[in-house]
């Protein structure tokens, strides 16, 4: 029977102790309350603690950095001009007791967020012109951050005074102030993308596709002026060349001719009478054939090879 009692004695201060201790991790912050109330100090060191038991309960809150991403949303610019929006932001917990008496959890802080930083949001976009929001510096695309004095670009948009970063930060700041009332530090504020909207993303596009076409017809036209050039090249290049051959040909007819001249005026001269003989049969073949006709006097010298060759047949 004792035993049993002490048995019982050891066990019910175990569930004690039990309840009496809690360890907070180094990620972690605490806060105890008391019948519903917070009660002392958040305990945000790592350790051991204690509390009394079934009377008081810990809050665990986390301390690292908690991700924050709000609704994409239409909002119009000041030039009016609607897109969709969406943004995030970083935010921790730095007064988890003020945090527990205002918002007592991460779930209804998140909520808190959406009502402040979604109303930043929507008021620096629609107080800028588009080219603002969606760009940062005035920089041509593919410069170097260190070329943005010495390459500007000129967008038809406008010229960026101001520029996306320099928008999330004032986001930032204008919901900072409001934060720390629940025990919240916003860390940072970016928006994540921006789109058109329907309406404008087919007037975008179509401009788009206009500027490339401009582009690409300019293209088209140098190209087509090149390849005149190239072709009015080839053609005075193929005259020349043909012009030479041409010379070169005639020039070596001209000598095949005087040589066959100088052969024939040898020939002649060594034998006239052959010679005659010879071309006289060579005017024979070239002009008579089996289909032609041909009237002449006996008394024609064109014959006088033939009579003679009649006369002694």
């Amino acid at each position: 029977m004792r035993k049993g009692v002490i048995f019982g004695l050891i066990i019910i201060i175990i569930f004690f102790l039990l309840g009496a201790v809690y360890v907070v991790d180094e990620t972690e912050q605490v806060v105890i309350t008391q019948f519903g109330k917070a009660i002392g100090e958040a305990k945000k060191d790592p350790g051991l603690y204690f509390k009394v038991p079934f009377i008081q309960h810990a809050t665990y809150f986390p301390k690292n950095l908690l991700a924050w991403d709000g609704d994409p949303g239409e909002i119009p610019t000041l030039d009016k001009t609607f897109i969709w929006v969406d943004a995030f932001a970083r935010w921790k917990i730095v007064d988890p007791l003020k945090f527990f008496e205002t918002v007592n959890n991460v779930y209804a802080g998140l909520g808190r967020l959406d009502d402040i930083i979604d109303p930043s949001v929507r008021n620096f976009v629609t107080s800028y012109p588009l080219i603002e929001t969606v760009r940062m510096t005035n920089r041509e695309l593919g410069a170097l951050e260190e070329e943005v004095e010495k390459v500007p670009e000129i967008s038809p948009l406008g010229v960026v005074t101001t520029g996306r970063a320099k928008i999330a930060k004032g986001i930032m700041e204008a919901s900072r102030a409001k934060v720390a009332e629940f025990g919240i530090e916003l860390v940072d504020v970016k928006i994540k993308r921006l789109n058109y909207v329907e309406e404008v993303q087919r007037s975008v596009y179509g401009r788009m596709i206009a500027e490339r076409k401009q582009i690409a017809e300019k293209f088209r036209s140098e190209g087509q002026g090149e390849a005149r050039k190239i072709e009015g090249d080839k053609e005075r290049e193929m005259k020349r060349i043909t012009s030479e051959a041409y010379r070169t040909a005639q020039e070596i007819k001209g000598k095949a001719d005087a040589e066959a001249t100088r052969i024939y005026a040898q020939a002649y001269g060594a034998d006239p009478d052959f010679y005659s003989f010879v071309k006289t049969l060579e005017i024979y073949t070239e002009t008579l054939d089996k289909e032609s006709t041909l009237v002449l006097s006996t008394d024609s010298e064109f014959f006088k090879y033939m009579k003679g060759y009649m006369g002694d047949r």
